[in-house]
Formats: C-alpha cells, structure tokens, sequence
C-alpha cells in the first residue's frame, strides 16, 4: 500500500536525473498534485475545451504538417538522442495533436480535460493516481531491467524499457516510458482517482510562462470537477 504523504513532501522528493539534462539541457518539468477531485462529476467546460482544442489542431495543421510544429519537432530531436525512433513512437502531444484534427476521445471529464489542455497549449502532459504511486516520481534513463505494466491484444503484460530510454518511474516500477510516450495502468486513473499527479513536459521554443500559463488553464478547468479542489505545484529545472 503506498505511504500517506502530503503533496508538498511528494513534490519535493520528485527529481531528475542529472543524466538526462545532459541529453537536453533546456528541458523542464512542472508537476501539479491536484486534490479534491470528483471524476464522475459532469462538467460541460470538459466538452467546450474539447471543441476548441479539435478546432486548434485543425488550424494549427491547416498550414503545417504535425512533425514540423514546434514543440513536437523538439519533442522529436529529444527521442532521437537516446535511440527511439519518433516516427515509430509518438511523444504524447504529437499523437493527441493528431487525434484532435479528427476528435479527441472522451474518457470522463479529469482525462478529457487535461487531453484538451494539452492540444491547446502544445505541451505534452501526463496525468496519473497520486495515491497510486509507491515512494516519489522521478524521471531517469533505464537500466533495461525495470517492470513496466501495460496492455497487449487486451492482456495485461510486463515490458522492459530499453536500456539508456528515458522514463519515469516511481520504487516500483516504471509509471511512464520514453518520457512521455506511454503511461503504465498502475498508476493510471480511474473512476476512484481523488488526487491526481501531473507531468507537463517543455522543451525550448515553449518559455516558462507557457508552461505556467498550462498550469493555470487546467487549474481552473479542474476547479469544476469539486468544490474542494486544491492544487500544489513544483517547477524543476537544471541545477
């Protein structure tokens, strides 16, 4: 059973690993633990985010092919640099962002909510149960040997990360791999999920007021999922 430990004390433990800076030293991570979170509860700001980040996608791609968008042309140069092929596996905001030209899933309102966020502000997020998570996330590059737990022709199985791929992990296993391609089902949400983690990656071109201006857009997009929402956040650069 995970420890009970407050947001902050997570927050604070969370690190990067020195060896991944030395792959990309402009990258950064803003991690938000969000409290308070009723899932279930209907909120049509889910459905208006959704419509506007389709109808963005469609313009963004209306004048650009998806490879060459800013930050998904960075996210692609930051695959390549330890060995993962981007045409063959997609960061996260490039393959919502081309989703998004045809329509987004609906999943329930906490993960269609930050999908749209995503879209709009063109920055790969990663959202996961808080209390699913055994000790602190930390971002690292694998040994090769770590569990990471996922789905195959409807079963559940065990993968391996490639040696030297960048991923998240937590004291268990690996929670996300190649750094924001595919989240483990541990600790995804789920119909109980109460408290919930995010991951907002950058890379240059996108500032840190961008990445906070995502921040605060799926703050106040969460504020309608529970009259108790509370949110913490960490912003962790390059020493």
């Amino acid at each position: 059973m995970p420890e009970l430990r407050s947001p902050e004390e997570f927050l604070a433990a969370c690190a990067v690993d020195p060896a991944v800076y030395e792959l990309r030293p402009d990258y950064r991570v803003l991690l938000l633990v969000v409290e308070g979170v009723e899932p279930e509860v209907a909120s049509s700001s889910a459905d208006e985010l959704i419509d506007q980040a389709e109808r963005h996608a469609r313009a963004l791609l209306a004048s650009s092919s998806v490879e060459d968008l800013p930050h998904v042309a960075a996210w692609r140069d930051a695959y390549r640099t330890f060995g993962a092929k981007p045409q063959r596996t997609r960061n996260s905001l490039e393959a919502l962002t081309r989703r998004a030209e045809k329509g987004l899933p609906r999943v329930n309102a906490l993960t269609d909510v930050y999908n749209a966020i995503s879209v709009l502000h063109q920055i790969p997020f990663g959202g996961e149960d808080f209390h699913r998570y055994v000790g602190h996330a930390r971002l690292v590059r694998a040994i090769g040997e770590e569990p990471f737990d996922s789905v195959a022709n409807g079963l559940t199985v065990v993968e391996h990360p490639e040696a030297g791929e960048v991923v998240w992990r937590d004291d268990e296993a690996v929670t996300c791999r190649r750094w924001n391609w595919r989240q483990g089902r541990r600790t995804a949400f789920s119909d109980d999920t109460r408290t919930a983690f995010f991951i907002l990656d950058a890379l240059a071109p996108v500032t840190d007021a961008e990445l906070f201006a995502a921040a605060d857009a799926l703050a106040q997009a969460l504020s309608a999922l529970g009259p108790d929402v509370r949110v913490s956040q960490r912003l962790v650069v390059a020493p």
